[in-house]
């Protein structure tokens, strides 16, 4: 597993593990067993980086990598906070209070008296802009209960202002299909680290799809496109079809190897929710670099230009 620079003097695997779809909170139900085997497979591979967040699993997902990873200091587990379960409906909260109470009990969860990495989780740019949310996370940071923090991003105007609030670690939906947040950061490597999720755009990427599929109950893509918008996207992967060959073998491939070929990428942030599944991810990412050749990568984006994936 090749590892990148990410905070500080540290680095982490190439490949991290993200939860959420583990957690069976977007995709339905996954046992504990699975879960266990897919995070101890990860760690085997040599990935070294955990996503997670407090509302994944209710905590159960911070649990279990507590009892598994908690007492690895090899391995970094990021976790993302700010989502109230306990009202109704759940809200949003990034008080000074609520944060310190959420930072406790994730730290209890994940068996780890710092946690390495707090992100905020998807937080308005309002919110950010008050001094209440960076000053009470410096404090976490100076107390010791943290190592670092950032923003779980919906944008990149959220992400612009969490790094002049001090953010070292961002995270964004980031592949073939959604580039522009990254892109309109303007960032230099080494500036802040950068989780790059949604690599395959919940399977969209994968290739795998007829135009007539049907999402299970339970499973959040029933409600994230209409019958069109997956059909439009489905005849836009023909651009990806186009650098097929040699070590790209699958559709899987050449979306994951465009994401690891970006130097502004600390991490791609990896969804299985199987060991198969991962199996296939690490097979797939390759020993790069280089991941994809700069004369692939222009005539992919010239590709996806042509099918009209950026609008």
């Amino acid at each position: 597993m090749k590892t990148r620079p990410f905070t500080g003097e540290s680095a982490v695997s190439q490949l991290s593990l993200g939860t959420w779809g583990l957690s069976g909170d977007g995709y339905g139900p996954v046992s504990e067993a699975v879960q266990d085997e897919v995070i101890h497979r990860a760690r085997s591979y040599g990935i070294t980086l955990y996503e997670t967040a407090d509302v994944y699993g209710r905590g159960a997902m911070e649990q279990r990598l507590g009892k598994i990873l908690g007492a690895d200091p090899s391995v970094k587990i990021v976790t993302k906070l700010g989502t109230d379960l306990g009202t109704m409906p759940q809200r949003k909260r990034f008080d000074a209070a609520y944060l310190r109470e959420a930072c406790a009990r994730s730290s209890e969860r994940l068996a780890r008296p710092q946690i390495d990495v707090v992100l905020l989780h998807n937080p308005a740019e309002q919110t950010l802009a008050a001094d209440e949310v960076s000053g009470v996370l410096a404090d976490l940071k100076r107390e010791g209960k943290i190592g670092t923090w950032g923003v779980s991003a919906g944008s990149a105007n959220v992400a612009r202002v969490a790094m002049a609030k001090g953010a070292e670690v961002i995270e964004l939906a980031y592949n073939c299909f959604s580039i522009s947040d990254l892109d309109l950061l303007g960032l230099t490597p080494g500036k802040v680290a950068v989780l790059a999720r949604s690599v395959l755009a919940y399977g969209l990427l994968c290739g795998q799809w007829s135009e007539t599929k049907v999402f299970s109950s339970g499973d959040h893509r029933a409600e994230r496109w209409t019958l069109e918008q997956l059909r439009g996207r489905l005849k836009q992967l023909s651009a990806l079809s186009s650098i097929l060959g040699g070590e790209v073998s699958s559709l899987r491939a050449a979306a994951l190897r465009f994401v690891l070929a970006n130097p502004l990428v600390s991490s791609a942030v990896i969804g299985p929710r199987n060991r198969v599944q991962l199996d296939q991810l690490v097979r797939e990412a390759g020993q790069g670099p280089e991941y994809l050749p700069q004369s692939t990568l222009t005539r992919l984006h010239d590709q996806l230009v042509r099918v009209g994936a950026y609008r």
